[in-house]
């Protein structure tokens, strides 16, 4: 069982915790295989999910997860809502609450955010992504992938590259496959590696072909441009020229080593069509992926118990 009501993030997540989530994931894929992928488990729970930034990928998963669940859904977005008019985000969430939902997944552009909404209400809370502080269930589903293409992620090698400093998805990667044991490596410019990546147990590496010279895995992240109140570096091009990952820099690689995207991507700077469309990478996998540890973190966090999971899918 998970020890809490939220998942907020992966730094306070046991080993254990991880390894729950994931393998329950798995169950739930089987569940997404079937010619009807749902299951009436949470018919009576009702889930808000409560999105202050824009989101694609994340609310749909989130969504269609909890709709695999047969859970009611309410959606909120801060853009046309009573938050434009000045209500407070516990005067939003108590206003949700007293419709009487049962959990609450939410994305904010403060870190920290999840963390006081969590300490303020009764139900859960799920962290879909807070500031530059950390995305957690992004994180699982990479570990997830990372899992079934290498069949354990203990000793591997994994590589996190593009804007580590801005970057919540890094933050949960390196948290997480450390856990699993994991040896994560960050990489991307000087001006865009936080100074306390090689205190959270990573290593810290400037140049990008020795990088992933050993590597298993390379995550590849985005720049956060809308994140930036400086300039961090040069330009597009020149971040392109040091830091893409292309077939070339992919032939410099295990033939094994394979490439992550959380999306969206921005081809030709952090990645190019070579790579994002060619055969090794797995990043329509991590898609289909996110929605199974969705399902899981949401049945876990509704009460579901992990041994009875198998009666509960039948």
């Amino acid at each position: 069982m998970l020890r809490t009501k939220d998942l907020l993030d992966l730094e306070s997540c046991t080993a254990a915790e991880i390894k729950l989530i994931l393998d329950t994931a798995e169950a739930f894929l089987a569940v997404m295989r079937r010619r009807i992928p749902k299951v009436p488990i949470l018919r009576d729970k009702t889930i808000v999910n409560l999105f202050y930034e824009n989101s694609t990928r994340t609310r749909i998963s989130f969504e269609l997860a909890e709709k695999r669940l047969s859970a009611d859904v309410i959606n909120f977005s801060a853009s046309g809502s009573s938050v434009s008019k000045g209500e407070t985000l516990k005067d939003t969430v108590d206003n949700i609450l007293a419709m009487r939902a049962d959990l609450v997944v939410m994305r904010h552009g403060s870190s920290g955010a999840a963390r006081y909404l969590a300490d303020r209400v009764p139900v859960g809370v799920v962290n879909a992504g807070d500031g530059m502080h950390e995305h957690p269930t992004q994180g699982l589903l990479d570990m997830l992938t990372m899992r079934q293409k290498m069949g354990t992620l203990q000793g591997k090698r994994v590589v996190v590259v593009g804007d580590i400093l801005h970057s919540r998805v890094a933050r949960s990667n390196v948290w997480g496959l450390t856990k699993m044991g994991a040896q994560v490596t960050v990489c991307g410019p000087p001006p865009l590696i936080p100074v306390e990546m090689e205190s959270m147990g990573c290593k810290v590496e400037y140049d990008l072909p020795k990088a992933v010279a050993d590597a298993d895995a390379i995550n590849v992240l985005r720049i956060q441009l809308e994140r930036q109140t400086v300039q961090n570096f040069p330009g597009n091009r020149e971040y392109a020229r040091r830091y893409r990952v292309d077939g070339a820099l992919l032939a410099k690689t295990k033939p094994s080593c394979f490439v992550l995207h959380p999306g969206p991507m921005n081809r030709d700077v952090e990645i190019t069509s070579e790579v994002a469309d060619g055969p090794r990478q797995v990043i329509l996998e991590q898609v289909t992926n996110g929605v199974a540890v969705r399902m899981a973190i949401i049945y876990l966090l509704s009460g579901g118990a992990p041994e009875s999971l198998g009666e509960n899918l039948n």
